[in-house]
């Protein structure tokens, strides 16, 4: 029976040669023998992957239900020999032969099966780790930029041999396992062929060299654990949660690698008479009955710990939000500062002398 190279690859029969790359790409993944999937699956996806990406043969599958080409392979099934996989069928016996196919499209599938490591991975190899450090502050330190000085345990450059890891005064030699380069080679066998792939060198750890005498100090490592104490800035106006880097201030590289980043998150403590939102504040202050009906001059607090004099009109509902402009947390941006919002509540007495109730039956008298 024929097969439907196009149902394998689960698209239709106008199918693009972008699609039918992409959904190659996708079940090649799936199916991998090496990911743990279905070997003679895997087989079926590339023997119509072959045909349909390929102009001349996918145009004689769609008129004769096969392709009539050889394609040097035993048994009848195209692209598989005896031994599974016929590498040459896939790629092209020769150079220039047999399928145009591009490399570099394969890249994140190699990676992905082979282990490949890319070029930014290598550089990063000997970077420090980042470190994270959470700092609290009460409300009243946004008003300002904030100075402190925190301690911090970390990994940093050894001061003996300034994080090469060689005692002072003694050579290092070139590492007889990678001549120098810091790679080996590795040699993978895969259904698609022998594959040959650069590692880390397990002698000498990428270095390329091994010192004569390690560092007496931090035995060859380049850095040691120690407490640094650094100096951080804290910008006026910073919200709650909010993240601060600083870069360069994480842990040392290794042997001379890139330092890791500081991060510091700010947790701003609750304020016991204020409400921040955003770069507003919010109040609420309790007026007597007097006060609500005749009007009077209240003190309002502020976060710098003066006062402010707030006039209230007579007749005052309960509930009454007045703003107060330019007295809220300073701005991040650094432009201005936002408001300061004052809620002003009727309080009721829960005791009355004998002298105030007197006086609250004569007002009820007169329907107040």
């Amino acid at each position: 029976m024929v097969k439907d190279y196009y149902k394998v690859l689960g698209i239709s029969k106008n199918a693009s040669p972008e699609e039918i790359k992409n959904a190659y790409y996708k079940l090649a993944r799936q199916y991998h023998p090496d990911k743990g999937g279905d070997e003679e699956k895997f087989k079926e996806i590339n023997e119509a992957y072959q045909v349909l990406a390929d102009a001349d043969k996918r145009a004689q599958y769609d008129k004769f239900g096969r392709v009539f080409e050889g394609s040097g392979a035993a048994g009848g099934e195209p692209g598989f020999g005896p031994g599974g996989f016929d590498f040459r069928w896939g790629w092209g016996s020769q150079p220039g032969e047999g399928m145009d196919f591009d490399f570099g499209d394969l890249s994140d599938v190699f990676e992905e099966m082979f282990g490949f490591e890319s070029a930014s991975q290598r550089r990063d190899r000997k970077r420090g780790k980042d470190i994270e450090v959470e700092i609290e502050i009460p409300l009243e330190a946004v008003l300002k930029r904030q100075e402190k000085e925190i301690t911090i345990n970390k990994m940093a450059v050894c001061s003996r041999c300034q994080g090469s890891g060689v005692e002072p005064g003694t050579p290092k030699n070139e590492c007889f396992s990678c001549r120098g380069t810091g790679e080996v080679q590795q040699i993978r066998r895969t259904v698609f062929g022998s594959f040959t792939r650069s590692v880390v060198c397990p002698e000498c750890g990428g270095e390329g060299s091994k010192p004569v005498k390690p560092c007496n100090v931090c035995r060859g490592e380049g850095r040691i654990k120690t407490d640094e104490k650094i100096k951080v800035s804290i910008p006026a106006g910073i919200d709650n949660n909010q993240v601060i880097k600083m870069a360069g201030k994480g842990e040392a590289g290794k042997k001379g690698g890139k330092p890791g980043d500081l991060y510091l998150k700010i947790f701003i403590r609750e304020h016991p008479v204020f409400n921040r939102k955003g770069d507003d504040l919010y109040l609420s202050l309790p007026i007597t009955f007097s006060q609500a009906g005749l009007g009077d001059e209240i003190e309002v607090p502020t976060l710098e710990g003066t006062k402010i004099i707030l006039t209230v009109p007579a007749g005052l509902e309960s509930g009454k939000i007045f703003r107060i402009s330019g007295k809220g947390t300073p701005r991040f941006s650094g432009n201005g500062r936002g408001n300061l919002y004052v809620k002003l509540i009727l309080k009721t007495p829960s005791r009355l002398t004998k002298r105030q109730k007197e006086l609250l039956e004569r007002l009820k008298e007169e329907g107040l």
